[in-house]
């Protein structure tokens, strides 16, 4: 299973291969969150005015291809690298105005990436999704309401 450290690492070598034009300006934290069914990430900025990208907890599993994690964290960073969420002067009145991410990520050599994200947008997220959130909830502890002060003391 992905951990932390992994997805510190993506970013990583993404930033430095891929975004080296992109001048990290403040902190940017990433970590997994969250367990979505429509969304993949997000990047917003902390009281602290670090930046934090969110990837869907869920990818850290193995039925989750690389590509789809490495596609979320290169769209964060599109956005980053466009002034939302981050120092950098703003490009655009809005982020995703004319298309300008998935045109962006075409730029940066994502082409194969994005058609393969779309086949499996459509044919296998579904299904791994329920399987997914299955597994979690199984695996949440229900509460007993063992422990209960109600039940320790009669009140008449």
């Amino acid at each position: 299973m992905r951990n932390q450290l992994w997805l510190e690492k993506r970013l990583s070598e993404i930033w430095e291969l891929l975004f080296f034009d992109t001048p990290k300006q403040n902190n940017v934290i990433i970590k997994f969150k969250g367990k979505w069914k429509n969304k993949f990430g997000h990047i917003k900025t902390l009281k602290n005015k670090d930046t934090e990208i969110a990837v869907n907890s869920l990818f850290q599993s193995s039925l989750i291809p690389e590509y789809i994690v490495d596609l979320t964290i290169a769209h964060e960073l599109i956005h980053y690298s466009h002034g939302f969420h981050s120092p950098l002067p703003k490009l655009y009145s809005h982020p995703h105005k004319g298309g300008i991410v998935t045109k962006e990520l075409k730029k940066r050599g994502f082409v194969n990436q994005l058609n393969l994200e779309k086949q499996f947008i459509k044919d296998e997220w579904p299904n791994i999704y329920n399987q997914l959130i299955k597994i979690y909830k199984d695996k949440k502890p229900r509460n007993q309401n063992i422990f209960k002060l109600s039940n320790l003391f009669s009140w008449k």
